[in-house]
């Protein structure tokens, strides 16, 4: 019993991960993947992510799901073809569009962290960092900085906060570490430093409702 409460030591329930569907140049992306994987399974944490079984997104879904985590793929009907994204493990949750998978993604998820990844990581990871600052939640986010694939990432950042255009408070928004390990630690350490202009509770209804509507036109 001690053990059990030992392993299962984190605040958060569920993290939503958002990496590449291809997998890299690296091996340390792929392996990466894996240790993310293998560190929410430590930590009988589940995973939500944007389905399929490609890439990156499919190692770091099998590794939880193959660990006996439970897996949650939020995937739109258009990319729901095997020959674009793969097979889904776990649980499969059908959306609309891009929109809705992402405010579903992170309606599910209590973090976020990103892996190395591409356009769609980046609009993914800009797109909950940019809710942050508006105060629409206050989930932590992370990014694995592996062999250093977000440093031109974290210095434009810093660059921005220099010019005036991210204050000081907001860049704390972004944490960032070399290893799940230390990453995942720092996200059970982070505390929000910024104010928000959104009230959290009437955006969050709002998603409910704009995602009620889009389930009843996906039915159709």
């Amino acid at each position: 019993m001690e053990e059990n409460k030992a392993v299962n030591s984190s605040r958060f329930k569920r993290f939503c991960v958002f990496c590449g569907s291809s997998s890299g140049n690296r091996n340390s992306y792929r392996d990466a993947a894996l240790e993310l994987g293998k560190e929410l399974v430590s930590m009988r944490l589940d995973l939500v992510y944007g389905g399929g079984s490609v890439g990156l997104m499919g190692l770091v879904s099998q590794e939880v799901h193959r660990g006996g985590g439970h897996v949650i793929g939020i995937i739109p009907k258009t990319l729901m073809s095997k020959e674009i994204t793969g097979e889904t493990v776990g649980e499969v949750k059908p959306v609309a569009d891009m929109h809705q998978r992402k405010a579903e993604m992170a309606l599910h998820s209590e973090c976020f962290i990103a892996l190395p990844g591409g356009y769609g990581t980046l609009e993914e990871l800009l797109e909950v960092i940019t809710w942050a600052q508006l105060g629409i939640h206050n989930k932590p986010v992370g990014l694995i900085n592996v062999d250093g694939y977000y440093n031109y990432l974290l210095t434009f950042l810093d660059k921005a906060v220099d010019d005036g255009f991210i204050k000081p408070s907001q860049r704390n928004i972004v944490v960032s570490a070399p290893t799940a390990k230390e990453l995942v630690q720092k996200l059970e350490e982070y505390v929000p430093m910024h104010d928000g202009v959104v009230a959290q509770a009437r955006w969050e209804a709002e998603q409910l409702e704009l995602n009620s509507s889009l389930q009843t036109e996906i039915a159709r």
